[in-house]
């Protein structure tokens, strides 16, 4: 079938009807519940845009001939290369790139996932054939994904075999001809209440011994899947008021924890089983981590065009833009974005073809800027946050604005620059929900921990940083100084 549309999404998700738990209840239509119905026509919002932009966002599909999502299209040129990112910045300008895994995120995995599925044959020749079906499924249906990669914070000093409680993670407890049952806890999948599947990965950012076999796994099932349950967290969304939470109430895409209670999952449907060291190296010799990270920075340029937009915005409000000190943490915001911009930049037109057929962008560029962008954003947060002053805590609510009693009284005492009360405070309870709402804060930590522990994930670059080099030309320099 081509590429969904916005109300097929919703139809999907009602006839699914996923096992969601939030506040302590189950969910009986997420297309519907308070907590949930703005988020899935974001979403809805986003396949529609497919059809508003085909020139940009589908492409013919080289298996059925429908059009489907460009975003699961396996460039094999620079160009085509160039086009994903094109399509998947559509998406990202539209949700200002606060919606961190919103579909084109995983799609990218599954489609390196199927182009390079013969990795998977290393442990079992039936896995290739799953990785390579599964991907060909997700294209042609356009299955909207969450994913999970994590086991449960019980004790981080031990692996999961030596845990108090070894089977509180997801594990296998069983095989039969059906397939493989499963058990246990996994974190932490974001959109788990609004997608159509999940796929189960092991994260990379700790290596697997053979201890942990019993836990290394790869599979993709229904989210409606018999003893599969989302737990959500608490969702950040205070209203239905655009005014009052310009973010939050269009944007907040929620995180869950998975529960499997003794879940079966198809031989079809597997594609690491109980292989540590292939869970250990399936994102880097497929390069679906390449991949991964070209979206996620095409989505940290569009966030931060964004952020750099609401700076701007706010100085002029209330004249601020004059000052020194103001117009260098402006300069910040600025420099982060061009240096971000150049990062891709040189990841696109270094771009090589692998040995799956992938035209694939240079890692370098991508994993320097995916170790920088998480030290750099709570920074920008903080901008916003030290320019807006008293001033993001003086927002009054749209009601208060429409009071007959006080409302004069907030436009007069409101006002900015060249903007009335009632728009300055738009501006400012926009920087707000951006940076300080549980909205907010929550963008700042998920940033910071987008791709694992940064302190992890900067020890494993400097580990595999070419060094040598500029050691070489120290020592070059000391010898010819002796000679």
């Amino acid at each position: 079938m081509p590429a969904k549309t916005g109300q097929q999404y919703i139809q999907r998700l009602k006839e699914a009807n996923n096992n969601v738990y939030i506040q302590g209840e189950r969910v009986q239509d997420v297309t519907e519940h308070r907590l949930f119905k703005n988020v899935t026509q974001t979403m809805a919002k986003l396949y529609d845009l497919q059809y508003e932009k085909p020139e940009k966002m589908l492409y013919t599909s080289p298996t059925t001939g429908d059009q489907v999502s460009k975003t699961f299209m396996v460039p094999t040129t620079i160009d085509e290369l160039m086009e994903r990112r094109e399509a998947i910045m559509e998406w990202q300008s539209f949700t200002k790139g606060l919606m961190g895994r919103s579909p084109d995120y995983l799609n990218a995995d599954v489609m390196a996932m199927g182009q390079a599925s013969e990795f998977y044959a290393e442990g079992d020749p039936m896995f290739a054939e799953n990785a390579r079906n599964y991907a060909a499924f997700a294209r042609e249906n356009d299955i909207s994904l969450t994913h999970t990669l994590i086991h449960p914070q019980v004790n981080r000093a031990k692996i999961q075999a030596k845990q108090k409680d070894a089977n509180v993670a997801l594990h296998v407890v069983e095989k039969n001809d059906d397939g493989v049952v499963v058990d246990g806890i996994r974190l932490l999948a974001t959109q788990g209440a609004i997608t159509d599947e999940i796929l189960v990965f092991p994260s990379t950012v700790k290596k697997s011994g053979e201890l942990d076999d019993p836990y290394s796994l790869a599979f993709a099932i229904p989210n409606n899947t018999p003893g599969l349950k989302y737990l959500s967290r608490e969702a950040f969304v205070y209203s239905d008021n655009s005014y009052d939470h310009p973010l939050s109430q269009q944007f907040e895409e929620g995180d869950t924890i998975v529960a499997f209670d003794h879940v079966l999952v198809p031989w079809d449907r597997i594609f690491v089983l109980e292989n540590s060291s292939i869970c250990n190296r399936a994102f880097g010799e497929t390069n679906a981590v390449v991949h991964m990270t070209h979206q996620v920075v095409i989505k940290d340029i569009a966030k931060t065009e964004f952020l750099l937009g609401v700076v701007l915005t706010l100085m002029d409000s209330i004249g601020i833009d004059g000052f020194q000190h103001v117009k260098d943490k402006g300069t910040e915001i600025i420099l982060t974005l061009e240096t971000m911009k150049s990062h891709l930049f040189r990841a696109e037109h270094n771009a090589k073809l692998d040995k799956w057929g992938m035209m694939t962008p240079d890692f370098a560029a991508l994993d320097a800027a995916r170790n920088w962008f998480p030290r750099v954003y709570p920074r920008m947060a903080e901008i916003i946050r030290i320019l807006g002053a008293s001033g993001m805590m003086g927002i009054p609510t749209q009601a208060d604005f429409e009071n007959e009693e006080i409302g004069p009284i907030l436009h007069r005492a409101m006002q900015g620059k060249n903007v009335q009360g009632y728009e300055r405070v738009q501006i400012f309870r926009l920087a707000w929900d951006l940076t300080m709402s549980a909205f907010g804060s929550r963008q700042t930590h998920y940033e910071y921990y987008f791709f694992g522990d940064p302190i992890k994930m900067g020890m494993a670059y400097f580990d595999k940083y070419d060094k040598q080099t500029y050691k070489a030309q120290v020592s070059d320099f000391l010898h010819y100084r002796k000679a």
